[in-house]
Parts: C-alpha cells; structure tokens; sequence
C-alpha cells in the first residue's frame, strides 16, 4: 500500500489502494448579483448536485429551492446515522432500520446570522440490543461523527429505539 503523499498525488480513479488519510470532497458555489436579489447554483464534484439553484428567497422565505442550513442539515444527519452504524457493527449488532432527521436552526446573531443548534430526531430498529447500550452508542456517534465536529452550534440528540 502506498502512503497518504502519494495518494494525494494520484487522480480519483485509482486510488483504491490508498490509506484513508485525508479524502477531499469539493462543491462549489457560484453567486450572481447582490445578496438580496442574486442567485446562485451549487455543484458538487460527484455530480449529485448539478447547479443546483440557491438564492435569498430559498434561504429566508418560502420560494421552493435548497439552501446551505438544508444541505448542512442533510450532511448531519447523513453522517451522524452513518456513524452509528459503525458504532452498531463494532458492538455486534446490525440495525434493520435508522432514520434521522437534523433540523438546524439559523438565527439571528448582531448584523448577521449564526448557526446555533443541529437537532438531531433519530429513530432506531435494532434488535438484540439493550436500551442502556443503544444510548450510549447513539452518543459516541453524535459526539465523532466528523460533520459533529464541525459544529460549534449545540447539538442535541432525540432517539426512539423500536
């Protein structure tokens, strides 16, 4: 196995031998106009998202469209159920089914605006597995999951365990 300096070298498409070290995962973003009545289009190098359209009234109103708390919202909770099931696998023990929702509040912060809280609604089926155990897992899992440890915001955790 190659080291991380050559892998970072290497173009994505052979880098199946590499050592998890560091992984980039770029999007970009581009933005026409003034803040209030600019738009912008996102794009992700995977092609998931494809100039996806963002602008001021998607973030602040009701206009139909995504916008950056949503897709912060979306990699929450994508990762943090991600890391639970690493956390489930390496206790022994495979779900049948976790849904997550993250819902991130933007608020207010002076002139501008701040992200203050990810709340994460988790909702579990896992059989063979003692409640006591679950929490304690579903935590670890909040606390690592690397999108938690972007966050300064509070993060909280409500989980149901069927």
């Amino acid at each position: 196995m190659i080291g991380p300096a050559q892998c970072a070298k290497l173009p994505a498409p052979t880098k199946q031998g590499c050592p998890l070290a560091s992984i980039l995962r770029p999007a970009t973003a581009v933005w026409n106009g003034s803040g209030r009545e600019g738009k912008g289009a996102i794009t992700t190098e995977s092609g998931v998202l494809e100039a996806v359209p963002y602008s001021f009234s998607k973030r602040f109103g009701e206009e139909k469209g995504t916008n950056p708390e949503e897709l912060i919202a979306a990699a929450h909770a994508g990762c943090f159920t991600m890391a639970l099931a690493f956390q489930l696998q390496g206790a022994g023990v495979t779900p049948t089914e976790l849904a997550t929702e993250a819902a991130v509040s933007l608020d207010k912060d002076g002139q501008g605006f701040t992200i203050t809280k990810s709340a994460l609604t988790l909702r579990a089926k896992v059989p063979g597995i003692e409640r006591a155990k679950f929490e304690e897992l579903a935590r670890a899992a909040e606390k690592n999951c690397p999108v938690s440890k972007l966050f300064k915001a509070e993060i909280t955790l409500d989980w149901t365990l069927a």
